[in-house]
């Protein structure tokens, strides 16, 4: 995401500096938010005004990284961050979350083995019991922002992002598919373009001083409501067709095939209402995009 919030940022005219492992073209400083002495340099030096905290380690790296090293950057590294930013007076603090975190085994398990409803997730869920070190990390990351911000004033947005980048699908009902097709079937309920993603930090930004402190979820509009949630769990397909008519006969067209089953759906309605901020791209357009495709194939 940082290689593409860069340059929107820097668009707006602010000057960033970017803190990273890999050295890069947008990156200025390399090392760790876990390093507290160059986190500490880094916004002394820099004079930052604003910190956008994008850095961790992922649910990819739960298989190649030990547990502490989780602790260690999302927890530590988070911690280091808000103590040198009160200590510099920093304007505001936005952090990028997850979704993930909002997921408890026993949700999955329940919802796999016993179907009966897919879950509608929102921010007022409760009580949260993250599934992986992942999660628990990002969760004890988010109970420090929101400690900060009691403690010292520091306006802090926390931006619980769903998937803007490939990863191995965790829904076990889920048939093998194209990565274009299972992207383009998440859109309907846990899922972003990147660029999306990176809009929502620069409208946090913006925000950040006048809300406080608050918690959304990011994700593309779903078409669902509430009332979808049982039909969902059992046949997908013909609710979507409900929605958009048009999406079974272009999928029959493209090869392409829908979930048969949603066990979860994200609400991203707070961040429209009070955030001010909506995804440009969700499933319908994906389905524009797909009948342009295949109007493109057709007349070659």
């Amino acid at each position: 995401m940082g290689q593409t919030l860069v340059p929107r940022l820097s668009g707006e005219g602010h000057q960033v500096i970017g803190l990273d492992l890999v050295p890069s073209r947008n990156t200025q400083i390399v090392g760790t938010v876990a390093d507290r002495e160059l986190v500490h340099r880094a916004i002394r030096d820099f004079e930052a005004e604003a910190i956008v905290h994008a850095a961790a380690l992922h649910k990819p790296h739960i298989e190649t990284h030990r547990a502490s090293d989780f602790v260690a950057v999302n927890v530590q590294g988070t911690l280091n961050l808000l103590e040198e930013a009160v200590a510099s007076q920093v304007e505001c603090f936005i952090f990028t979350s997850t979704t993930s975190l909002m997921i408890s085994r026993e949700m999955r398990a329940g919802a796999f083995r016993h179907p009966q409803k897919a879950v509608w997730i929102t921010e007022e869920m409760t009580p949260l019991l993250p599934r992986n070190i992942y999660g628990v990390t990002k969760l004890s990351a988010e109970h420090l922002c929101r400690l900060f911000h009691e403690l010292s004033g520091l306006p802090v947005i926390i931006l619980r992002t769903s998937r803007f980048f490939p990863e191995e699908d965790d829904m076990a009902h889920v048939i093998v598919q194209s990565e274009p097709n299972t992207k383009a079937n998440e859109f309907l309920f846990r899922r972003l373009t990147v660029e999306d993603a990176a809009e929502s930090h620069v409208v946090a930004l913006r925000q950040a001083p006048e809300l406080g402190f608050d918690t959304f979820i990011i994700s593309a509009r779903t078409p669902f409501s509430p009332d979808d949630c049982e039909e969902l769990m059992v046949d997908a397909p013909s609710v979507i067709a409900r929605y958009f008519p048009e999406f079974p006969e272009l999928y029959t067209r493209a090869g392409w095939t829908m979930f048969h089953s949603i066990d979860r759906v994200y609400d991203s309605a707070k961040a429209r209402g009070r955030l001010g901020f909506q995804c440009r791209v969700g499933f319908k357009e994906k389905l524009v995009e797909l009948r342009r495709l295949l109007d493109q194939l057709s007349a070659r």
